[in-house]
C-alpha cells in the first residue's frame, strides 16, 4: 500500500510538470488553488488539471440487538479514501477524468481478493454542453444516489437498497445528450459497457450489458447542480423536482449483483429498473426509489460440490429519505430502505428482507467538502426460509468528511 500511496504522489507531480513541458519554454505555466480544487494550466491554457482529494473517517458501534446494547461490533475505518484528476488536454472539449482510491473497504477487496485501486479512467469528447461521449470506465447511468458521489451524501453512506442493486461502475461507452432544455428539461444517458465491473479480467462469450436513462426536470435546472448532490445547501428559492427511470439489460453477467458482488458458477442474465425522484425547496430534500432485479434462472451451482450454491440477486427494494438544512448549516434527515428477495431465491441464505432506519444530524463547515455526521439507526434482517425470524440491531456511527 506505501509503495502504491508513494506512486499516486508521484503522478500527482509528474503529470503537471508533463504538461508544462509541452507549453511554450518562455513560461512554466500556472498554479492556482480554488474551489475547484488544485489546478494546473500551461502557460497557453491547451492543458489543464485538477487534482483533489478526500477522506471520509467512520467509527460505528453496532449493538448485539435492540435490548442487549453492548457491541456486537465496532469498526474504526478509513472508509474512503481518494485522489481525482480531472480537465482537459489540447483542445477544451476533450477531458478526462481519473480517480484512484486507497482504503481497504473501498476497493472492492471481499469480493475480487486483490486491490481494486483504479475506480475512474474515463474520456470524454465534449461537442457541445449538451452532447457528450466518453470512452473507458466510470458510473453507469443507474439509479441516482448511485451516480451522486460518495462525498455529496447527507447519510455517510448509501441505502441498502443502493447496496443490493445498483450498477457501480463498468468499462465502455457513455453518451450524454440534453435534447430539451428551458423552463422544462430532459437528459438522455446511455451506455453500452462489459457488464463486468471494474478492472475485470478477460472473459469468455460476447456477452455485455445496455443501460439508459432517462431524467425530465419539468421545473426547470436546480441551482449549481443540485439534482445531483444531498441536501439543499442552494435552499432553491422556487421548487425543483427531477424523476428519473433507468433499465439495464446484462447479458450472460459473471457476479452475483452484476457489476459488483461475488463470482457465480455459471453466466446469467438479469434485467434491472429503477425509478427516483428528487424535490429541493427551500432548504427541504425529499428523495426516494425504487428498484427491482429480474433473471429467469438466477441460482448457479458449483459444478465440484452441488451443495454449494449462488445466485444472482433478485428480487425488489425501496428507499425514501427526507432532509431540512437549518440556517446555521445544521441538516436534520431521516431515511427508511428495505430489500426484498425474491421467491425464486427460496431455501439460499439470500431469501432474506432487510430494514434500515436512520437519522442523521450532519454541520457543513465547507458544504459537502468539509462535515460532520452523526447518525443513529436500526436494522432489522429477517431470514424468510423461517417463520417468524425477523431480529433487529441498533448502530451510531459518526463521520468526518474532509477533502478539497
Amino acid at each position: 500500500m506505501r509503495t502504491l500511496v508513494l506512486t499516486a504522489v508521484a503522478i500527482a507531480c509528474v503529470a503537471p510538470l508533463t504538461l508544462f513541458g509541452q507549453a511554450s519554454t518562455q513560461s512554466t505555466g500556472s498554479f492556482d488553488f480554488s474551489s475547484s480544487g488544485i489546478v494546473f494550466r500551461t502557460a497557453d491554457s491547451a492543458n489543464a488539471i485538477i487534482m483533489r482529494f478526500r477522506m471520509q473517517n467512520w467509527l460505528t458501534y453496532n449493538t448485539v440487538s435492540t435490548s442487549d446494547l453492548s457491541a456486537a461490533s465496532t469498526e474504526l475505518v478509513v472508509r474512503r479514501l481518494r485522489l481525482r484528476f480531472g480537465g482537459h488536454a489540447f483542445d477544451p472539449r476533450l477531458t478526462f477524468n481519473l480517480q484512484l482510491s486507497f482504503s481497504r473497504s473501498d476497493q472492492d477487496y471481499s469480493d475480487t481478493q486483490f486491490p481494486n485501486i483504479v475506480r475512474d479512467a474515463m474520456v470524454f469528447w465534449n461537442f457541445s454542453p449538451r452532447l457528450q461521449v466518453g470512452f473507458g470506465q466510470t458510473k453507469l447511468p443507474g439509479n441516482r444516489q448511485r451516480v451522486i458521489s460518495s462525498g455529496d451524501q447527507e447519510i455517510a453512506d448509501r441505502s441498502i437498497v443502493n447496496g443490493a442493486f445498483n450498477l457501480d461502475r463498468d468499462f465502455g461507452l457513455q453518451g450524454f445528450w440534453q435534447p430539451i432544455h428551458g423552463p422544462v428539461i430532459m437528459n438522455l444517458r446511455a451506455a453500452i459497457s462489459s457488464g463486468e465491473g471494474r478492472n475485470a479480467p478477460t472473459i469468455s462469450g460476447g456477452g455485455l450489458a445496455y443501460t439508459g436513462r432517462v431524467e425530465i426536470l419539468p421545473m426547470g435546472a436546480f441551482l449549481n447542480g443540485g439534482d445531483y448532490f444531498d441536501s439543499d445547501l442552494m435552499r432553491e428559492p422556487t421548487p425543483k423536482l427531477s424523476v428519473g427511470v433507468s433499465a439495464q439489460y446484462n447479458e450472460d453477467m459473471n457476479k452475483t449483483r452484476g457489476e459488483v458482488g461475488k463470482a457465480l458458477y455459471a453466466p446469467r442474465t438479469a434485467t434491472v429498473l429503477y425509478a427516483d425522484a428528487l424535490l429541493k425547496y427551500r432548504g427541504l430534500a425529499v428523495y426516494g426509489e425504487y428498484a427491482q432485479r429480474s433473471a429467469d434462472d438466477p441460482i448457479t451451482v458449483n459444478p465440484s460440490n452441488a451443495n454449494e450454491k449462488r445466485a444472482v440477486f433478485v428480487g425488489r427494494g425501496y428507499m425514501a429519505q427526507a432532509s431540512y438544512l437549518l440556517p446555521f448549516n445544521l441538516l436534520i434527515g431521516g431515511r427508511y430502505a428495505v430489500t426484498e428477495a425474491g421467491d425464486q431465491l427460496a431455501g439460499l441464505s439470500d431469501y432474506a428482507r432487510a430494514t434500515n432506519l436512520a437519522g442523521v444530524l450532519t454541520y457543513y463547515v465547507n458544504g459537502h467538502r468539509i462535515k460532520t455526521n452523526l447518525e443513529l439507526g436500526m436494522r432489522t434482517a429477517e431470514n424468510l426460509n423461517v417463520p417468524d425470524s425477523e431480529q433487529s440491531s441498533l448502530y451510531g456511527r459518526v463521520n468526518l468528511e474532509f477533502g478539497i
